[in-house]
């Protein structure tokens, strides 16, 4: 006679209600998110790329994805920890959400990127750290921006980072 099956592993369903956020905090969450992201986009139309320049100490980043279910271009205002002439460095961190941010699934989707920093804007590809590039850029990312350690540690998921490099044939 074999031993009976374990008991399934209870999911975010079988929690209390009281220990599950309210239906709204999602909701208001995102909000609050477009109205920063969209705060920021014109604040950097308006001088030209000139403020704001730099949020938290890295320099201010406009990502322009392509939706994965529209085709319609979509931008995001983000910050690069890490970046040369050659790479941009993102971290999809949402502030530690335990969901990826929409930025980053539409560039799962099409990589091909247009990022704009200091006024100028490059074409390029995105890609996934692997594991191992993720293991070696994590702490030259955290010495620019500690709370993305924090970040990390409340997240139910590991928080990708992305290499933005050059298209080939594209100014940089």
């Amino acid at each position: 006679m074999s031993p009976p099956p374990p008991p399934p592993t209870p999911g975010p369903e079988d929690a209390p209600s009281s220990a599950l956020p309210p239906p709204h905090r999602k909701a208001s969450a995102t909000i609050g998110w477009k109205i920063l992201n969209g705060m920021h986009k014109g604040a950097l139309r308006l001088t030209g790329g000139r403020w704001p320049a730099t949020l938290r100490g890295m320099p201010a980043v406009e990502l322009e994805t392509i939706g994965r279910r529209t085709g319609q271009a979509r931008t995001s205002m983000l910050t690069s920890p890490l970046h040369d002439e050659q790479r941009v460095v993102l971290v999809a961190s949402r502030g530690g959400a335990d969901h990826h941010p929409a930025w980053y699934i539409n560039l799962t989707a099409n990589p091909d990127v247009k990022v704009t920093m200091y006024g100028k804007t490059r074409r390029m590809r995105a890609r996934t750290a692997s594991a191992e590039e993720k293991a070696t850029l994590w702490p030259q990312i955290v010495a620019v921006y500690k709370s993305y350690d924090g970040y990390q540690q409340r997240s139910s998921r590991d928080i990708p980072v992305v290499i933005c490099e050059p298209t080939l044939g594209s100014p940089t």
